[in-house]
């Protein structure tokens, strides 16, 4: 089995039959006697079971597999595969991780009838990371992969609130790693996150809507869909701030939205930073965590029309910077120490330290939260990770770098 035929195969196939075309290959290649791949949910906490196209009931509920303390989350945790071999006459099994630059799609679990060599476990690692291009290549065309995402049923404005979310909900660079996680409250409020890598620069951001249900819900579409298309049409933070106020005013009913826009350069590593009355971020540098006070102007939509000051943040190689809404702060979550249990997860990745977080609140709340709770986090390695010039952005011959993120498939 080779990358390429991998994907060609399920190429080939109708968008919702292509894992089991995958499925098939491992099975007559490796003489598997089962193979399936198992998508994570919208919390990031459990997994769902996809089998077969014509087995799975998008009819009922997915069925949900809690991920915590299971071998299913030392794999997605460390993103290594994991072998399991119960002795002669049992079969073997393997799990590896699905992931796509830091984003852990699922997982793929096999059952062989001997204990994989070297070769094996490398073919199966490629075909691991096939299947997550395969899943991104075809999540658009079905609603298998969504309905596997959902292991509760999601009320209108939450379904609204995910689509504003961006596809991948981490991704790596060379020099950053960013993560988001979003656990909506019993009545939608409005969170959003968002982030995407530029050929020069990294954005995020991270909005709270006022209210809930669908009116916070369409705040949040005002504000997001305002900002991406500032973005896109290449305005600076400033102006992207000025078009986020401007939607609201005119067409948010009276409503506002709080929310904080970062803007990072990957060849010099400058940063802007708009604050629109949303809570301050918290840095972590040398294993203390510090708030950061940057000057607060008014939410989104807030009145009269006022000007966004473009500030800086001292960020440097080895910071991690945590933002987050009012929904982790609020009512029990002030029982939590978050600048404790942040140095407590400096060694994970920024995806499993934000699931983290959330999950801290949540239990705090007894699973009833009564505002959205949103966290991004981002370690940024520094410009010393590129190897293209900052004054002119040309290509340098340092072979051993690694290579730059001009493309990537993360965000939006």
């Amino acid at each position: 089995m080779t990358l390429a035929g991998t994907l060609e195969a399920a190429e080939a196939a109708a968008p919702v039959e292509s894992l089991d075309v995958v499925a098939r290959m491992l099975k007559e290649h490796l003489g598997a006697a089962a193979v399936s791949f198992l998508i994570t949910d919208f919390t990031g906490s459990s997994v769902v079971r996809l089998g077969a196209a014509g087995s799975v009931d998008t009819d009922e509920p997915a069925r949900r597999i809690t991920l915590r303390g299971t071998l299913y989350d030392d794999v997605i945790r460390t993103q290594r595969p994991s072998v399991e071999d119960r002795g002669e006459g049992a079969l073997v099994r393997i799990v590896a991780p699905v992931t796509n630059r830091g984003d852990a799609i699922g997982l793929l679990e096999l059952f062989l009838p001997a204990a994989p060599d070297a070769e094996v476990m490398r073919e199966i690692g490629e075909t691991a990371h096939a299947l997550a291009y395969i899943v991104i290549a075809n999540r658009s065309f079905t609603d298998v992969y969504q309905w596997g995402r959902r292991t509760t049923p999601l009320s209108l404005a939450a379904e609204i609130q995910h689509r504003l979310l961006p596809a991948s909900l981490a991704c790596e660079a060379a020099q950053f790693a960013v993560a988001g996680a979003l656990e909506p409250a019993d009545h939608v409020g409005g969170d959003t996150f968002d982030y995407v890598i530029d050929r020069d620069t990294v954005q995020l951001s991270v909005t709270d809507a006022m209210g809930h249900d669908v009116d916070a819900a369409l705040l949040a579409t005002l504000v997001v869909g305002a900002l991406r298309r500032a973005r896109r049409a290449g305005a600076s933070l400033g102006e992207q701030a000025h078009e986020a106020d401007r939607a609201v005013r005119e067409h948010g009913r009276e409503g506002y939205v709080t929310g904080q826009l970062l803007r990072i350069g990957l060849l010099d590593g400058g940063t802007e930073f708009v604050n629109a009355g949303h809570p301050w971020p918290l840095r972590m540098r040398d294993g203390q965590v510090r708030e950061i006070v940057p000057k607060v102007d008014r939410p989104f939509g807030f009145h009269a029309p006022h000007a966004y000051r473009v500030q800086s943040l001292d960020l440097r190689p080895g910071d991690r910077l945590v933002m987050l809404t009012d929904g982790m702060l609020e009512r029990n979550a002030n029982s939590l120490d978050l600048p404790d249990l942040i140095v407590r997860t400096r060694a994970l990745h920024p995806r499993e330290a934000a699931r983290t977080l959330i999950a801290a609140v949540v239990d705090a709340n007894h699973g009833h939260l009564q505002d959205d709770a949103t966290v991004m986090c981002l370690d940024w390695h520094g410009i010393g990770h590129s190897h293209r010039d900052a004054d002119t952005g040309a290509d340098l011959a340092d072979a051993s770098a690694p290579s730059p993120p001009e493309q990537t498939t993360c965000g939006q």
